[in-house]
């Protein structure tokens, strides 16, 4: 009873489960040895809340039993630390990472995160369902799971121009995934409360799985017609009652910690004894250096947990709450019949995360992964996404009339401010100023060589000199660039350009950093290393030219955003946001 036959027709598929489940229930009886045992720590007890001094028996990727099991084939030593499920991001955009998903996988396991669910409307903006379909290959095999939600809204909202669209075929297609848990976050809230047809179309297709919300600052009325429209969750929650209305209204809460959307902390007073188990934490949007410096998952429950929230309750909200929401079905707890998708802890207020195990196996220990992700080629199409007509200073112009309102940034928020400003006059046309903080901000169409480009001013990126631009401007991802100068600017956009994407600094027409974003102007396979120190250096870059944002690329990639408020600069122009 210790190899499995080997069976091969389809229709033999229950004699194996059979021989299986029989062969569970005598290991956990300790009729047989298991593969695997972890002896001598202690057990998280997702259900009961309770830290108990168990082993944990492993076989065949389940466990089959936690207590006394003396006997295993192979036995890790787990003395002093703590057994939990491996951790759960149920709301992240894999390409905001920078990261092909083979080094996403690198950056995340050994912290601990054993699960992610990603919505790729990044991509698809950019490539429509092919580019989805090579991200979803590029997930098989590796030591994480990684689900998907539908993109609902390709584009975004009419504001913007994407390279592709994500229609209701698509995303019947899409749906039919077995990988697939949910419909994506519907952002276009205006057309829901309208009750769209079209929208009600992508609603009914998703039949019975949730349909991922995205509400931000909806309130009253208009979130009632909102979550009775069929909206599951909600991650877009910027203040406490704001959230609290939310949670009320029957929204899941996810409580956002990006690298540049840091919401936790305001919202962390709504957890308490009653609303726990409707909250969970996410990411969204994190950086590839801000994983390897600080980590995923583990680091923002490392954030709640100095914040008072109670250790044991926040691996539960981390682990048990999302796979219950999107239906992943076995993990999200360390008890019989569950995945052995573990993380192994030095201690819960630290979540030092010292051993990461998926489906039995031990992935990564020490800060290491420990097995090679499988290698998958990117198709070539990916690498030819920026198609830009010729961009020339005149396209920048931004007469005085069109210049009396600008967009201003919030620090460490995607929401903006929609502000009156007192433009510079210069030969008849609005410039950047240093002295009022007020620089130019332009979104240049880079899909279909329209030759669209939207020009406006922002304050808050306090520039000096030079200019920043990026391919990376959600949800369209067409050019963003903010400078001091025109002439910084165009330099700065014709860089990004003839690299088929990336991020670029440039001062007195000199290229000071560049990073190259070669798959679809979003992310790179090159080494996790190499992405994440050029990315650190690129944003140290920015801060030379003067910025005083922590995150000069990761705020500047949200300003083209037309379904957040208040304002923002589209290839479109200036948008006025406001509710």
């Amino acid at each position: 009873m210790n190899d499995a036959p080997a069976y091969t027709d389809a229709q033999s598929q229950y004699f194996k489960w059979l021989w299986q489940w029989r062969r569970r229930i005598a290991i956990a009886q300790r009729l047989y040895e298991p593969a695997t045992v972890l002896r001598g720590g202690r057990v998280l007890n997702i259900f009961s809340g309770e830290l108990i001094e168990a082993d944990v028996a492993i076989d065949a990727g389940t466990i089959v039993g936690v207590g006394d099991y003396p006997e295993a084939r192979e036995i890790i030593d787990v003395s002093g630390l703590i057994v939990t499920p491996s951790f759960i991001d149920p709301h992240l955009h894999l390409e905001s990472t920078l990261l092909w998903p083979t080094e996403l996988a690198r950056a995340v396991v050994p912290h601990g995160t054993g699960a992610i669910v990603t919505d790729p409307h990044e991509i698809a903006n950019v490539a429509g369902l092919p580019g989805v379909e090579a991200i979803r290959a590029a997930t098989v095999g590796l030591p994480i799971d990684i689900r998907f939600t539908v993109p609902s809204c390709v584009p975004a909202s009419p504001l913007e121009s994407p390279g592709a669209s994500f229609d209701l075929g698509e995303i019947e297609a899409m749906l039919a995934w077995p990988e697939t848990v949910a419909l994506g976050e519907m952002m276009n809230f205006p057309g829901v409360l309208a009750a769209d047809p079209e929208i009600g179309a992508k609603i009914w297709a998703a039949n019975r799985r949730p349909r991922d919300g995205h509400a931000p600052a909806l309130r009253g009325p208009k979130l009632q017609a909102y979550a009775a429209a069929g909206m599951s969750s909600d991650h877009e929650s910027f203040a406490l009652d704001e959230a609290r209305d939310k949670l009320r209204a029957g929204l899941f809460i996810m409580m956002r910690q990006g690298s540049s959307e840091k919401n936790l902390l305001d919202l962390l007073p709504l957890v308490n004894d009653e609303t726990w188990p409707r909250i969970t934490f996410c990411s969204d949007d994190r950086d590839c250096h801000d994983l390897t410096a600080h980590g995923h998952v583990d680091d923002i429950l490392r954030t709640a947990i100095g914040a008072g929230l109670e250790p044991i309750r926040a691996i539960r909200m981390a682990t048990w709450n999302p796979a219950r929401h999107w239906g992943l079905e076995g993990i999200g707890a360390v008890g019989p019949g569950y995945r052995a998708n573990l993380a192994v802890l030095a201690d819960l207020e630290s979540v030092a995360v010292e051993h990461t195990l998926h489906n039995g196996k031990l992935v990564a220990s020490g800060g290491k992964l420990l097995v090679e992700p499988p290698a998958t080629a990117v198709p070539e199409f990916l690498r030819q996404t920026v198609n830009v007509a010729p961009v020339q200073l005149s396209h920048l112009a931004l007469a005085p009339d069109a210049a009396r309102m600008g967009v201003e940034v919030i620090r460490g928020q995607i929401v903006t401010r929609l502000i009156d400003v007192e433009p510079t006059i210069q030969n008849g046309q609005a410039v950047s100023s240093l002295e009022s903080d007020l620089l130019k901000l332009v979104c240049v169409e880079r899909h279909r060589a329209s030759g669209r480009v939207g020009v406006g001013l922002v304050r808050g990126f306090g520039l000096q000199r030079g200019a920043l631009a990026s391919t990376i401007a959600h949800d369209a991802h067409n050019i963003i660039a903010v400078g001091a100068n025109d002439a910084d600017i165009l330099a700065a956009i014709a860089t990004v350009a003839e690299s088929q994407g990336g991020l670029a600094v440039v001062s007195d027409l000199e290229v000071v950093a560049h990073l190259a974003l070669p798959i679809a102007g979003l992310v790179s396979d090159a080494p996790l290393g190499e992405i994440s120190d050029g990315y650190a250096s690129i944003e140290a870059a920015a801060r030379s030219l003067g910025s005083t944002l922590p995150s000069p690329f990761g705020q500047l990639a949200f300003l083209a955003l037309s379904v957040i408020p208040e304002a923002r600069v589209t290839d479109r122009g200036l948008l006025d946001l406001r509710m």
